[in-house]
């Protein structure tokens, strides 16, 4: 599918749907307004665009990997039906403090640490200093910048909550996802 080199790196809740506090079934599943048009739009230059998502409710015991399996699949039949696809799914389990074993861990894929950039770069071979990093959370825009990313905070979610937490971190602050792909797409213009 990929011609490039890079992707563009989504965190899920607050940023592609609307964040519920530990979505644990389909039914809770919202996708935020323009995000299935904004995938699509990078979808359409061949852009590849891959999910990282920490999930700790899988930790916590709220809901198990099978169930996100569940959700990842009702949100790709949702992004279908507006022509949009997701390249790849990267989660974290864990919580380094609380929930059940043997998800309780200090592990190296929880953000902001930078796991699950690496092994999708270790399975696609992207450069990650030329990709784009775009979520509503400071610690979405840290494991970006700790790979050399352009890092996106989008307004959606926990962004304007989090806005002046990462004003000096992030490279551009978008309303929503939609406007986020609408800057990516002037960077790769210039």
């Amino acid at each position: 599918m990929a011609h490039t080199d890079f992707a563009v790196f989504v965190d899920r809740d607050g940023t592609i749907n609307v964040d519920v506090d530990f979505l644990s079934s389909p039914s809770q599943l919202q996708l935020i307004p323009r995000s299935a048009d904004a995938i699509r739009e990078l979808n359409e230059l061949n852009i590849p665009v891959v999910v990282i998502t920490n999930q700790s409710g899988i930790a916590r015991g709220l809901y198990s990997e099978d169930d996100l399996k569940d959700i990842h699949a009702a949100m790709d039949t949702m992004l279908h039906s507006s022509q949009a696809t997701i390249q790849a799914y990267y989660y974290c389990p864990h919580h380094p403090t609380n929930g059940i074993e043997p998800y309780v861990k200090d592990c190296e894929c929880r953000k902001p640490k930078a796991g699950m950039l690496l092994e999708a770069q270790k399975k696609f071979g992207f450069n990650l200093k030329r990709s784009f990093v775009v979520g509503d959370k400071c610690v979405d825009i840290q494991m970006g910048k700790s790979v050399g990313a352009v890092s996106v905070q989008v307004a959606t979610g926990y962004g304007s909550s989090e806005k002046e937490l990462c004003n000096e971190l992030r490279d551009y602050y978008a309303q929503d996802l939609y406007d986020a792909v609408q800057f990516i797409k002037s960077k790769l213009n210039q």
